[in-house]
């Protein structure tokens, strides 16, 4: 019996290049800790972050090297993880984003192809049509988060060819945001306290690390549109910026103060506590100008019941069109939108409850895949 566990368990180690925050870095984590759960064996390689301690804790191993880097100092990792690879028995690795998957499969291309690991990647953007990016499409299988990005890889590469491709939606677990959750008293004490402007006010929230793509400035306006219209709304801009988009950031600050809207938006940095932020708006958005791949904050908050509205293009559209369409935001027509989300705010229709795209459909889909790739016959 113990050896036939042990034929059956897997390694999978899952590249990425850091642990910071994120869904892709999230959605690492839960695959990380379903693989715990099941008896296998769960690597993940990075440059490290603030969820490396969160990892460890389900049982994960992490292995902190500077895969992700952008410099061709990092093509000499590929001699020490082709090592590695042999060393640790890996079955599967599993690249998730596009340094390391070059590195991962320079180093794979290197060893013997009837031993060698299976290689599967994870297209998690709709990234530029570049020879760069082209690596994503290059596993054995290729992961889509959804209909959207398989869409765009069978279109922007068609040499991919489609069996390759599975669609594996990224999913929320219902139980840690269950449908009409509220955070506690003491928490929306604190919480107002910090932004006292908020207090009494119809929240808007717009989650996303500062971007350019991510609509921030048809927020702005959206918001100034909202105060003339005599509505009482203050704006939540949650997320932070990093090194390089401080000058945006700033480019931000200045807009909402030529606007005169100092009072009626706040802009809270990055926040461990989204959750709660989005339980408490009145109307959560994504107004990304280019398409999002899936939109796992926008279905988060729909999971909690909580009225969204999106722009009705990539993975935020597809998510509203099943879910809530009425949240569909025209993307060609400020004032369309404007006029929608006057609409939403003064009497929104109720989100429906709902186990829509699950995380345990997601994780069950992920294993099951490698399961099936370290039984399939070699080409």
């Amino acid at each position: 019996m113990a050896e036939e566990q042990a034929k059956n368990t897997l390694t999978v180690l899952q590249i990425l290049p850091a642990l910071e925050s994120g869904g892709v870095e999230r959605g690492t984590l839960e695959i990380a800790s379903a693989l715990v759960e099941q008896g296998h064996r769960a690597l993940v390689m990075s440059a490290g972050g603030r969820l490396v301690a969160a990892l460890t804790e389900s049982g994960a191993e992490h292995f902190t090297w500077p895969i992700g880097l952008k410099s061709f100092r990092t093509l000499r990792l590929v001699g020490t993880l082709r090592k590695f690879l042999q060393d640790q028995k890996v079955d599967i690795v599993h690249a998730r984003s596009r340094v390391p998957a070059w590195i991962a499969w320079l180093a794979w291309r290197g060893m013997n192809p009837t031993t060698r690991p299976r290689f599967v990647t994870t297209v998690h953007g709709l990234y530029g049509v570049t020879r760069y990016s082209r690596i994503m499409t290059q596993g054995e299988r290729v992961i889509a988060v959804s209909n959207t990005v398989r869409d765009y890889i069978l279109r922007e590469y068609p040499d991919t060819l489609p069996w390759r491709i599975q669609v594996i939606h990224r999913g929320v677990d219902g139980n840690a945001y269950p449908y009409g959750w509220q955070p506690d008293p003491a928490w929306q004490q604190a919480f107002f306290a910090q932004f006292p402007n908020a207090a009494g006010k119809l929240l808007l929230t717009l989650p996303g690390r500062i971007t350019r793509l991510k609509g921030h400035e048809d927020f702005i306006e959206l918001i100034a549109r909202m105060k003339r219209r005599g509505l009482p709304v203050h704006g939540l801009i949650v997320g932070g910026a990093s090194a390089s988009k401080q000058r945006y950031l700033q480019k931000l600050y200045y807009r909402v103060r030529s606007r005169g809207l100092e009072a009626d938006i706040s802009l809270t940095g990055q926040r461990d506590d989204l959750k709660n932020i989005l339980a408490i708006s009145s109307l959560v958005l994504s107004l990304s100008t280019q398409p999002e791949s899936f939109g796992r904050t926008t279905l988060e908050a729909l999971r909690l019941g909580v009225p969204t509205a999106g722009y009705d293009h990539g993975g935020v559209g597809e998510i509203l069109r099943v879910v809530y369409p009425a949240g569909l935001l025209p993307i060609d027509s400020i004032d369309a939108t404007c006029q929608r989300v006057a609409q939403l705010l003064q009497s929104a229709e109720p989100v429906p409850p709902g186990d829509f795209f699950p995380l345990q459909t997601m994780l069950d889909q992920t294993l099951a895949l490698y399961g099936q790739m370290v039984r399939a016959p070699r080409c």
